[in-house]
């Protein structure tokens, strides 16, 4: 899954296709809620600038930025709300992503910095969309009652699954005795630890499609979650079309809310997305927007689009935790 999204030149994060877009005959593959409708990154806006308020701090950090649409949301938006920060740093892989996200934040080019890494300290507010799901999984079986890890083998030349006994296991035990597959999230969490003992002062929020870990490793999900987006089209086969598609698998958040408490930090809350954008003002923006702009802007709400399968998590450090406007209404930490 590493090679395939981002070996450089020929991964799916580091070649010049299109990726993000509306339609499919953008060249592109799949929309990402900022695309859909700047109320989006407006309404994070409202919640980042009461977190660099509440933390004391003046630079935000967003990972993964894409083409840089979401950046943009955020940054008018502060400046509109009048809230002044020094940097707006933009921590990413891709090379190609880079350029188009230099070319659409050219308005605030003084304050936009690039990272390839992150610094052994930090402090700001943390912002990622869609940025966990893409980093890489191990797939684990469960196969006539043995655990195997599932890899890839070379067989006449084409690339086809293999299986080897392994100790890996889900961190919950999965009742039953059929067939089962999911995965399990290593280097996601490993990076939340990571963010978590580098960040000094600040809080971080991500959101993305997943799931608590009782629903994540239910015994009814024996499907596991992997998917890749081509074209605007949904597929379970990652062998295929290598490098020209993505590859993603749905989150576990209560790993990543243990993660972050490894490394410190404390969760300000978790719900979907649906209830956070309401609390931070939704319906305001809503009532605000032309009969045009308004079926985009309910996408990022509505149940069957984006409004329950994605979930935003709120991470605080170094600052006493409040209660984050986000997470007012439908709180849903004690489902982790």
């Amino acid at each position: 899954m590493a090679l395939a999204l981002y070996t450089p030149g020929l991964g799916y994060y580091a070649n010049d296709t299109a990726k993000f877009g509306a339609m499919p005959d953008s060249g592109s593959d799949f929309v990402t809620a900022p695309e859909l409708s700047p109320a989006f990154g407006q309404l994070l806006a409202a919640q980042v600038a009461e977190a660099l308020a509440q933390t004391g701090t003046h630079e935000v950090w967003e990972f993964g930025a894409g083409t840089g649409a979401l950046a943009l949301q955020v940054l008018d938006e502060l400046q509109r709300l009048g809230v002044t920060i020094e940097r707006y740093t933009i921590v990413d892989l891709s090379g190609t992503l880079r350029a188009r996200q230099q070319a659409r934040l050219v308005a605030h080019a003084p304050k936009v910095v690039w990272a390839n890494e992150l610094p052994a300290h930090m402090q700001g507010v943390v912002i990622g969309n869609e940025v966990l799901d893409a980093m890489p999984v191990h797939i684990i079986a469960r196969v006539n009652g043995q655990w195997y890890e599932r890899g890839i083998a070379v067989e006449e030349g084409e690339l086809v699954w293999a299986n080897r006994p392994t100790d890996l296991r889900p961190p919950l035990e999965v009742e039953g005795e059929h067939d089962y597959e999911t995965e399990i999230h290593p280097q996601g969490e490993a990076f939340i630890r990571t963010l978590g003992e580098r960040l000094q002062c600040g809080a971080a929020f991500f959101i993305d499609y997943g799931f608590g870990e009782g629903e994540y490793y239910h015994p009814q999900r024996h499907m596991g979650t992997m998917v890749c987006h081509y074209q605007h089209q949904v597929d379970s086969n990652p062998l295929d079309k290598v490098g020209l598609k993505d590859i993603t698998a749905h989150v576990n958040f209560t790993g990543t809310a243990v993660a972050a408490q490894d490394a410190g930090m404390e969760v300000l809350g978790y719900t979907t997305q649906a209830h956070f954008l309401i609390n931070c003002g939704l319906q305001a923006k809503l009532d605000a927007m032309s009969a045009t702009e308004r079926p985009s802007a309910m996408k990022l709400m509505l149940e069957h689009e984006m409004g329950e399968l994605f979930k935003v998590i709120g991470l605080a450090k170094g600052v006493e935790p409040w209660d984050a406007l986000g997470f007012v209404r439908g709180d849903r930490t004690h489902r982790l």
